[in-house]
């Protein structure tokens, strides 16, 4: 998965997500989703379980139930957690120690670690790409600050001087990121910046005509196929004269890999763009509350300059991998900065070197990806390969928020309140729905913006999902087995749907054995979940027969090719399947 990013990840996008502020009465800083005193009564449960939702929050006279801490059920809950969570990590950590049979088959995918004296599996690329340039991600981020806030003060004494009120981070930003852009791209740029140009000439042009966004969007399309199909394009391919140019790489030659995130941002300012040419109502007195109203209301079309959109596509601190911000937020936030407090900035900085940390300790001490990529992982028992696929699940989840939140945090050191990505704990998701709210929610934000309602939202429900889920699918990468990941993930759906409307909290919330029946169907879902992103971003389709057949093909899960018909394995995996439906 992927970013993507990356990416893997797309939430449904049925609602809109709430926000991290609620309203000027009840005001909390930009890291926190709940007041001081909610959190406090909610105790440990905060971490994780709070999912954003567009309901606006009712305040009724609701007598909550008695405590089930100190039930017997509840202790046997916690009794299993006592005997099964260590049993999690003893499995891969087994897997992972020298006696393994297999070691010898990933072995050589291991890396001098510095933890304990152990080794430590780098071998998952996206990742690698990120923990081997954190030194200097950690430097370009620290000079992008520092030279922001030297710009934001020198600005601040010629505008006092001149008696001028407001004080633009627009110039200082688009410079620095051209020279970014040219670092990290080298010649590339080019590239970039002409394609920038055309989208902003088709959007400029256009207006706000009904045919502007299927232009728009067909040429973005289009885009992210030819950058595909011609692998980032080369200079030398126009002419022999200028094969020169495409030695001239930068840091990060391999531009057209991350110009999906650019795409968006692109579609993004176009859209917002024809919206505003449509809203007849003045805006400049406007000023947005909180982070749904910056999403949803246009500027003069003034503020849509050039300038402007170069400064918001090219975005330093979100450029190479997100949060991705509307353009209307991220101008409603450059005229009228956001709330940033230094001890909510201070607080998330740590938390992120917590999962930085966490995810060093899995990957020294258990080296479940070379295991998946060397399928190391075949003949084991049925506790093992599921184990297996579990943890790289959790790696997965872990290698995308670490570089999310690492960007994030720039960009709240910067003054600019990006969408926080992941709300949610990879293994608290009970519930699809909320899953797709909470992963990626910044793209959530945006599919369901630009994509969901434009193409009919709940009037076309099925309709408009499966379309979305197929551009998620497409966007991540032109593959077969995203392509089926899209599509499992809309049919799994279907079930908890189906189970809503049959039987609704509303209606049946309160009988006892009603909170039973939501756990056994949150356990199918989690499943599902498993072999929809086991399919899409770790094993594949084939990979998933295979580790089917060695779950599923006899009752030790010992099953290897030579010994029968791998057929007759993935006839009993799709049977689960079926049951699980």
């Amino acid at each position: 998965m992927t970013e993507t990013a990356a990416t893997g990840y797309i939430p449904l996008p049925i609602i809109m997500p709430g926000d991290l502020r609620q309203s000027h009465r009840h005001r909390v800083t930009p890291l926190n989703l709940e007041s001081a005193s909610e959190i406090k009564s909610r105790g440990i449960t905060a971490l994780t379980v709070t999912t954003p939702t567009s309901s606006r929050p009712r305040h009724t006279a609701r007598v909550p139930p008695p405590s089930r801490w100190r039930s017997p059920e509840f202790m046997f809950y916690a009794l299993a957690h006592i005997v099964v969570l260590p049993f999690l990590c003893k499995v891969p950590m087994d897997l992972s120690n020298s006696s393994n049979s297999n070691y010898d088959t990933f072995k050589d995918r291991l890396s001098p670690g510095w933890i304990g004296g152990r080794q430590v599996d780098n071998s998952d690329r996206q990742y690698r790409t990120f923990r081997d340039n954190v030194a200097t991600l950690v430097l370009l981020s620290s000079s992008h600050i520092i030279l922001s806030a030297l710009y934001f003060r020198f600005s601040k004494s010629i505008t006092s001087l001149l008696r001028i009120s407001d004080v633009s981070q627009i110039p200082f930003s688009a410079v620095f990121s051209l020279l970014m852009l040219i670092g990290l791209h080298g010649c590339s740029a080019i590239k970039i910046l002409l394609i920038l140009s055309i989208n902003y000439g088709i959007s400029k042009r256009l207006g706000g005509r009904s045919m502007a966004p299927f232009v728009m969007w067909f040429f973005n399309m289009g885009m992210l196929f030819m950058n595909e199909l011609y692998d980032g394009y080369k200079f030398g391919a126009i002419h022999p004269a200028l094969e020169s140019l495409d030695r001239m790489r930068g840091f990060y030659p391999r531009w057209n890999v991350g110009f999906n995130i650019t795409m968006l941002r692109l579609v993004s300012f176009s859209m917002d763009y024809y919206w505003a040419c449509q809203n007849t109502k003045a805006t400049e007195s406007v000023s947005p509350a909180d982070e749904k109203e910056r999403v949803k209301t246009s500027h003069g079309l003034d503020e849509y300059s050039l300038i402007n959109y170069f400064a918001y596509a090219i975005y330093p601190p979100l450029y190479i991998a997100g949060p991705i911000m509307s353009f209307n937020n991220f101008m409603w936030q450059m005229r009228r900065p956001v709330d940033m407090r230094f001890r909510s900035t201070l607080i998330y900085l740590l938390r992120f070197v917590g999962c930085l940390m966490t995810m060093e300790l899995i990957l020294h001490y258990m080296y479940v990806v070379a295991i998946k990529d060397t399928n190391a992982w075949w003949g084991g028992t049925p506790a093992e390969i599921s184990l297996v696929g579990f943890w790289n699940l959790v790696i997965v989840w872990l290698k995308l928020l670490i570089p999310w939140r690492f960007f994030r945090l720039w960009a709240l050191a910067d003054g600019v309140d990006a969408p926080e990505n992941m709300v949610r704990c990879v293994a608290n998701n009970y519930s699809i729905l909320g899953f797709w709210r909470s992963w990626h929610r910044s793209y959530n934000i945006w599919l369901t913006r630009y994509l969901y309602v434009p193409l009919g939202g709940m009037d076309r429900r099925i309709t408009s999902t499966l379309l979305v889920f197929t551009f998620v699918a497409l966007w991540h990468d032109l593959s077969f087995k995203l392509l089926a990941w899209g599509w499992l993930v809309s049919l799994f759906i279907i079930p908890e749907l189906t189970a809503r409307y049959l039987v609704p909290a509303s209606k049946f919330g309160d009988r006892p054995w009603y909170r039973h029946v939501a756990a056994i169907g949150g356990v199918f879902n989690l499943l599902m979940l498993m072999i929809a992103n086991l399919i899409g971003f770790v094993v594949g389709l084939e990979g998933m027969k295979h580790m089917a057949a060695e779950l599923f093909g006899t009752l030790r899960g010992k099953k290897r090719c030579e010994e029968g018909s791998i057929e007759d394995a993935e006839d009993n995996f799709l049977y689960i399947v079926v049951i699980m439906l």
